[in-house]
């Protein structure tokens, strides 16, 4: 019997046949992806035995659930997940980008991590992202074009675990996302908001004004039927030569075309960086909080130290008494993010290419430390948030980066019938990535999450562009260990965001001892960089006086999280979806 709530099912066939016309169009907007200034819908629970996928659209979570009810395991389930998210979602991951894996092994009670992250092309140098004076590009214009695409990771991610942890026949989990890139899929009302608000930047080349616009120039709209027969035969040739087909030949070639030849911003992508790509199996790194191991993605991520250094602080604080809807919580959280943000700046990047002392950052008494300049009762100065010096296994010191990330990307959570358990966040970076597209799917500009200048006072950025070297990024994907066993998998897109969201979710399932619904749907505040974003339309706004009054600047907007989580409970699953977008937790 499947396990899924009446709202859940609701939400599916919404997804399956929204309404063509303008007002039945923004009806079902508001109802999926409710970014507005009105508040956060509330999020649905899913309840399971056996198995159970959370996504970003109710077409790519019920594609891996039916993997998963053939016998499948976690690793099937995210191949058939990601290939079709790449075709209803393009705007977010797709095969031209890269991901993030956080996987436990049931088998072997082991929590490890694949890096797919995209890599600089080895033409790529230093000055990628400066001017003709030397000074750092227009972020827009760094992105449109060939300039700001990586080598693209996701495909042979995919591939090389699936050879390694999959079970199901490799061909056969591409047929769902084959069949609706032929006989077509619906587009969703959120899909058709973001090209109607991508405008021209969407319509720069060819290929994607042809895909996203009609012959006159007018946006797709929710309930259009959209086929993509590149993209249905670009999975036929992966399904049947596997990640060689894509890193090699006609594919391979087209890639590089399009990225060289993109008019007005060529990049240096070539054949050999294709040919060349790497999956890196790192190790997973892990923080204990409240007697709980969070274990997530190290660098090239900055999201597992970031998360860790955030609740590191805040475990010398009593959040639990304190509450969700007190100041002097969010003036801790608050001050935690911007001092771990502050590591992030300094110290994190590929440490293929440099070191960063994640054992120093996540030290119990370097944080204690921290945690020391938080005992007042105002809001840290900016002169008092600077970067620590925390342990190194050797000397070695880094200036401050620039780069910015803008949300965008994708989270899901796999769990499967062996306890298998799949966290994994995919992206192509900004919206539409660089707006490139080609054998069907867009690709990335992941390049742009290197910082465009590539010294700070004389002194190194860690994070500068470098040949063959993966950009830092936000992506947090999650598993929280209970006694050697998973207790819950959670993940955002969002930008830099993204570790704020997940910081946050952590604190309120630990901490606050929420349910999954609640902690996906919870109201978002967030201080990056000493302005404290608020959620708008929801009680995160009644937080703004007394948050000014404890000397923060405060700026309310839409916070657009993404968060997809998974609990793991002894009488089985329970699973939830960020009402913010269309995404639906499925299990059996």
């Amino acid at each position: 019997m499947r396990a899924i709530s009446l709202g859940l099912l609701s939400t599916l066939s919404m997804a399956s046949s929204l309404i063509a016309s303008p007002l039945a169009a923004q009806q079902a907007s508001d109802a999926m992806a409710p970014e507005r200034a009105t508040g956060v819908a509330t999020a649905e629970r899913a309840e399971a035995k056996t198995f159970m996928v959370a996504a970003a659209n109710p077409l790519a979570a019920a594609a891996g659930r039916d993997v998963l009810a053939r016998g499948g395991n976690a690793i099937d389930a995210m191949v058939a997940v990601q290939s079709v998210l790449g075709l209803v979602e393009p705007q977010s991951s797709g095969l031209g980008g890269g991901a993030f894996l956080v996987y436990y092994d049931a088998s072997s009670g082991k929590v490890t991590t694949f890096d797919g992250r995209e890599t600089a092309p080895m033409e790529a140098t230093p000055k990628l992202f400066l001017d003709d004076q030397g000074q750092p590009l227009k972020f827009m214009d760094a992105v449109v074009g060939g300039r700001s695409v990586g080598t693209p990771g996701t495909v042979k991610l995919l591939h090389e675990v699936h050879s390694k942890l999959g079970k199901a026949e490799w061909a056969g989990l591409f047929d769902p996302a084959i069949k609706l890139a032929s006989e077509g899929f619906e587009v969703s009302p959120r899909l058709a908001t973001l090209v109607a608000a991508e405008g021209d930047r969407l319509k720069t080349y060819e290929g994607t004004t042809g895909y996203f616009f009609d012959d006159a120039g007018a946006p797709l709209q929710a309930g259009n039927v959209l086929k993509n027969e590149d993209y249905a035969q670009t999975l036929r040739t992966i399904a049947a030569g596997g990640a060689n087909a894509f890193y090699e030949g006609a594919i391979a070639e087209a890639i590089v075309k399009t990225v060289r030849e993109a008019e007005g911003n060529p990049g240096v992508l070539s054949l050999a960086d294709l040919a060349n790509y790497r999956i890196k199996e790192r190790e997973a790194v892990c923080l204990t909080y409240r007697a709980l191991d969070v274990c997530g993605m190290g660098p090239p991520s900055s999201g597992a130290a970031a998360v860790g250094q955030i609740l590191g602080i805040l475990e010398n604080f009593d959040l639990r008494n304190l509450g969700p809807r007190n100041p002097e919580s969010w003036r801790l959280i608050g001050d935690a993010q911007r001092l771990a943000f502050a590591d992030r700046e300094r110290y994190l990047a590929d440490t293929d290419f440099v070191p960063a002392p994640i054992k120093g950052l996540l030290a119990k008494e370097y944080l204690s430390g921290r945690a020391s300049l938080l005992d007042t009762k105002k809001a840290l100065s900016k002169d008092a948030v600077t970067a620590g010096e925390p342990t190194w296994d050797h000397a070695l010191l880094f200036g401050e980066g620039d780069a910015i990330e803008l949300p965008s990307t994708s989270h899901f959570v796999i769990v499967d019938a062996q306890g298998n358990v799949v966290s994994m966040t995919t992206t192509i970076e900004n919206g539409f990535g660089s707006r490139l597209m080609t054998n069907g799917f867009l690709l990335n500009n992941e390049l742009t999450d290197f910082s465009f200048k590539t010294h700070a006072d004389g002194i190194p950025v860690a994070n500068r562009v470098e040949p063959g070297k993966r950009p830092r990024s936000s992506m947090s994907p999650t598993i929280v260990m209970k006694d050697g066993k998973p207790l819950l998998a959670v993940g955002s897109p969002g930008g830099s965001q993204i570790i704020g969201y997940v910081a946050q979710a952590l604190v309120a399932y630990i901490d606050w001892q929420m349910p999954v619904e609640e902690i996906v749907a919870m109201p978002h505040l967030i201080n990056r960089f000493g302005t404290y974003d608020l959620e708008a339309g929801t009680w995160a706004e009644e937080m703004a006086e007394p948050l000014q009054s404890l000397g923060y600047e405060v700026k309310v907007g839409e916070m657009n999280s993404g968060l997809h989580a998974i609990e793991l409970t002894p009488s089985g699953l329970l699973g939830s979806a960020d009402p913010r977008r269309e995404g639906v937790a499925l299990g059996e």
